[in-house]
């Protein structure tokens, strides 16, 4: 798809886009080719020469060139070209101001494998592993995730960004995470109900108890998070295609979903559970 579009040149929306792909002009080598378009000599020109510089930016892998020219609701485009090259994200944190809170355990998955960071084990190698990426995929990461990685960590992340809040509401989803994954019909089965603050317990209760149930349950949680980001983006990608389907652009088929390597622990959601039912009682 990246290479059928022309909103990321300046002077061109949607409106305009849609005018040049109607003039059968579905791909930048197309446009380059011939001189039949409704558009001025001028204009042509400084398209053609715009266009040269993305199909070099493309040969370079440079998502991020990409990436400052699209407008958020259009990101999702990145995806067909850089699919893998992409990282699924999501992070948990112990509270939700990044001055006094710190990151507990952060889960990521590139379609193919799944890792898991803890704070006081291995959270230092996230930030290293990260730079095998182009693009990170996130719900609601560029107001949350993102700021709170380069706080925590004392870093600047100039990675492409595809934020899945806003494509997934650009075509009528909207709500959290949690909320869009129960639109489009996915269960979260045993950690139905778990949500941010449930999971600040669930840390709590390992780092403060020693509970390493806590924590796998904790983990089970954080990566299925990221790995519901896979569908989540692909749902999405080709939502949107067929948006366009008069481009014949080819979806692509969501993959299966991978076995996540830990489960949560029943007694401990439950004991958690209660244990947060009762601090709401006393607060009524």
């Amino acid at each position: 798809m990246l290479k059928k579009t022309f909103i990321h040149l300046k002077g061109i929306g949607n409106k305009k886009e849609k005018a040049i792909w109607g003039d059968n002009f579905y791909g930048w080598d197309s446009i380059i080719e011939k001189n039949n378009t409704n558009l001025s000599i001028k204009s042509f020109k400084e398209i053609s020469e715009k266009i040269e510089v993305s199909k070099k930016q493309l040969e370079l892998r440079n998502a991020i060139f990409f990436y400052n020219l699209l407008p958020s609701r259009e990101q999702w485009r990145l995806f067909g070209e850089f699919r893998e090259e992409s990282l699924f994200l999501d992070i948990e944190t112990n509270g939700s101001n990044p001055e006094t809170s710190i990151i507990t355990t952060v889960a990521t998955y590139d379609g193919k494998t799944i890792k898991h960071y803890v704070n006081d084990e291995n959270l230092d190698e996230f930030v290293n592993d990260i730079y095998d990426y182009k693009v990170l995929i996130t719900y609601n990461g560029k107001c949350f995730d993102v700021p709170f990685i380069e706080r925590f960590f004392n870093i600047h992340i100039d990675h492409a960004q595809i934020d899945l809040r806003y494509i997934l509401s650009s075509l009528g989803f909207k709500g959290g995470l949690k909320s869009c994954e129960s639109q489009l019909g996915i269960s979260r089965n045993e950690l139905q109900g778990v949500d941010g603050s449930f999971a600040i317990h669930l840390w709590n209760e390992y780092y403060y108890n020693g509970n390493q149930k806590a924590l796998d349950s904790l983990l089970a949680y954080n990566i299925q998070d990221a790995v519901n980001l896979e569908f989540l983006m692909y749902f999405a990608y080709n939502s949107n295609l067929e948006k366009l389907d008069f481009l014949n652009n080819r979806k692509f088929k969501i993959p299966k979903r991978p076995q996540i390597p830990f489960n949560p622990d029943m007694k401990t959601l439950n004991k958690i559970k209660s244990r947060m039912d009762l601090n709401r009682f006393m607060d009524f």
